[in-house]
């Protein structure tokens, strides 16, 4: 889709920029990369009331243009580089009104780069409700900006934003809001020669900024360096005295047009509900109470839907196998493609349950609160109040968690936070726990409202917690580093959830597990069959010719296809390859079977459940295809009799998979982000380790 205007969208943490981004674009969103680095980039695009589009593009939150993080100083390259690809034509700047005072001194700096501003005066009905007058119009000519006020989470004044983005002038028109060329005015003006300048503030940010600035090169750092040094610039004074002129001018503007309550309130709505939710042991309790019912509900909603899609896949196969050409092809597509995805879409309603929990307890302002308690905890293993974010974050996904501790300046704190991330149970663990938990946990109810099955998920999700915050205390040992980190926050207030963001994050996660997942799944799910298909030399002539003797005269066709189905995968090349890694899984209780689906879901951790799928239907010969929870609740060992999954086996694997490094994405992120090989090497020897130690203690325990 193209278009000739892009906006940046930008503002501080918490003041519902997310929301406002989610309600121009709606699902007309895209995620990428910003040009040279490995920060997210979401845009989208908005259609505006002349029918023309406008590119929206989501820059991260941010409260001044002195970052704290790789996130935060994507917005100073972006808005600084006029070739960057998203370089702005007009910046809409989404303001709390509640919060004024800190909200416009980002303002005021992002006035001074000379890019077009529309400000989005966000919470209005907040501020009103808090009795603050905000005198609009003569806020708007003090600062010469055109301001729309909205209340974003109830889809106020949306229509008002897309007429201001379509009127916006072509030109900066607010006011200079500080003497910018006082605070260092030598290096200001040779550094506006060197560069070719005409802008003051540009320059002052570049002095600041110039060593971690990506669209500078080599020289360009040198002579920057030379000028800075040659005026003895100090950044950290220069810095200071900024600020002070910056809330000076706020002061002055705010005093004439805003006017606060006499009387403010000792505890607002939200102080009170953290005394109950924050507290040392209530606020845990609460806590787990959230999970408990979490899990619960994840087993509960998920059982009719779940159904109705098996049954989906049964027909398919069954019409698949009825209506298409007997041949190679067929079981390719119905027994190979279809039984390979089946098993894994039928998890989607949990997936979709998950990213929705997730989401609201985010939209609450709740999860910001849990972050809080869990920084006393983190503290006491030695780790930044920061790991906070990618750990709770691992309970969707690793990778962009890992990703995310780009905002930890703390490098050790970082790395072992880097290193523990992938022990947190992510969603794509989930159909492996629930398939396997459906197999081996009864679907009972203790005390009449507890379910087995949902207790049984919320432990497993429990032990990976437990597991990552011991792992990063024996690490914080390990490894020695004197740099101190520290943990700052801001607990937004208490809100009812947006229901139109919840479904947008529903949509978004479900439409990548099936995207990314199912392209994974169905490349394997054909390598798979291929393989265990055709088997070396004749080996498959052989079986055929066995089971035309006399002694398997007497048992039906049926029994007798079973038994040949069985034998030719047990030969053939898939059946081969799970047989040379038996040996070293066989005491944690997995068979070959087990042993191909560990290989196979090293690419992604939900090809397990692919994997099993595919090795059943082709082993399989029924007429009426079963759903793949079926297969596996009777199977059977050939050379025991015995059940495959039985409560040791099914135990010992949710456990090898909670704890080893199952996934090719988490591992290159690590890479990515530690920018040496070393430490996705550690981390995955660490895991296989752990994994294979307590897999090898809870079988032998429980068989």
């Amino acid at each position: 889709m193209k278009t000739n205007l892009k906006v940046a969208l930008v503002g501080n943490p918490n003041t519902g920029k997310s929301t406002l981004f989610n309600l121009l674009t709606g699902l007309n969103q895209k995620v990428g990369n910003f040009a040279g680095v490995t920060v997210d980039k979401k845009s989208g695009f908005c259609k505006l009331p002349d029918g023309q589009t406008a590119e929206i593009i989501d820059l991260p939150g941010t409260y001044s243009l002195y970052p704290k993080s790789a996130d935060e100083s994507i917005v100073l390259e972006v808005l600084t580089d006029k070739n960057n690809p998203a370089h702005p034509n007009l910046v809409l700047v989404v303001v709390d009104a509640t919060n004024l005072k800190r909200n416009l001194l980002l303002f005021t700096q992002l006035a001074d780069l000379r890019i077009p501003i529309i400000i989005a005066l966000n919470m209005i009905d907040l501020a009103k409700k808090s009795q603050i007058d905000i005198q609009i119009n003569d806020l708007a000519k003090l600062l010469n900006v055109t301001i729309v006020p909205i209340a974003a989470r109830k889809n106020f004044g949306l229509t008002e934003i897309k007429n201001a983005i379509l009127y916006s002038p072509k030109t900066a028109l607010q006011f200079q809001t500080i003497d910018i060329e006082s605070i260092a005015p030598d290096v200001i003006k040779q550094i506006g020669i060197k560069l070719s300048l005409d802008n003051p503030y540009v320059a002052l940010q570049i002095a600041h900024q110039h060593k971690y600035l990506k669209y500078l090169n080599k020289s360009q750092q040198l002579i920057l360096e030379e000028i800075t040094q040659s005026y003895q610039f100090n950044s950290e004074k220069a810095q200071a005295n900024e600020t002070i002129a910056r809330y000076n001018f706020i002061n002055d503007v705010l005093a004439d047009t805003v006017k606060y309550p006499a009387i403010a309130l000792e505890e607002n709505i939200s102080n009170k509900i953290d005394h109950l939710l924050t507290h040392k042991v209530w606020g845990l309790v609460i806590f787990f109470g959230i999970l408990f019912a979490i899990f619960q509900s994840i087993f509960s909603w998920s059982s009719y839907p779940m159904t109705l899609i098996e049954n989906a896949f049964i027909l398919l196969g069954n019409l698949g196998h009825q209506f298409l050409p007997e041949g190679v092809l067929t079981n390719l597509l119905v027994d190979g493609v279809l039984a390979g995805l089946s098993g894994v879409m039928v998890f989607i309603p949990q997936i979709a349950l998950l990213f929705a929990f997730i989401s609201v307890l985010e939209d609450t302002g709740y999860m910001a609160r849990v972050t809080f308690m869990m920084d006393r905890l983190m503290r006491k293993v030695g780790l930044s109040g920061k790991s906070v974010v990618p750990l709770i974050g691992g309970l969707a996904c690793a990778v962009p968690s890992i990703m995310s501790t780009r905002t930890i300046e703390n490098w050790k704190d970082r790395l072992i936070t880097i290193m523990v991330t992938p022990l947190v149970s992510c969603s794509a663990r989930l159909p492996i726990y629930t398939l396997l938990i459906s197999l081996v946990v009864p679907n009972k109810y203790v005390l009449g409202f507890i379910n087995l099955q949902g207790l049984t998920l919320m432990a497993m999700y429990v032990l990976s917690i437990v597991m990552a915050i011991l792992v990063a205390w024996v690490m914080k040992k390990i490894i020695k580093s004197r740099q101190q980190g520290y943990f700052i926050m801001e607990l937004p207030v208490y809100r009812m959830p947006r229901w139109h963001n919840v479904g947008i994050t529903m949509f978004e996660s479900v439409k990548s597990f099936v995207t990314q997942a199912g392209k994974v799944i169905i490349a394997i799910s054909i390598i798979l069959w291929v393989l265990a298909y055709y088997g070396p030399g004749n080996s498959f002539d052989e079986i055929d010719k066995k089971y035309q003797t006399i002694e398997f005269k007497n048992l039906s066709t049926g029994t007798i296809n079973k038994l040949k189905a069985a034998e030719k995968l047990e030969n053939s090349y898939a059946g081969l390859l799970g047989k040379s890694i038996e040996p070293a899984i066989k005491p944690l209780g997995f068979d070959w079977k087990i042993g191909i689906a560990l290989i196979t879901s090293f690419a992604a951790r939900e090809v397990f459940v692919g994997t099993m799928a595919t090795l059943y239907s082709v082993e399989g010969n029924d007429t009426v295809l079963q759903p793949i929870r079926n297969k596996m609740a009777q199977a059977r060992n050939t050379q025991t009799g015995q059940l495959v999954f039985t409560t040791a086996t099914a135990f010992s694997l949710m456990i090898f998979y909670a704890f080893a490094m199952q996934c090719m994405s988490t591992m290159a992120v690590v890479y990515r982000e530690t920018k040496n090989i070393k430490w996705p090497i550690i981390q995955f020897v660490y895991m296989l380790v752990l994994a294979y130690s307590f897999s090898f203690l809870v079988y032998q325990i429980l068989k």
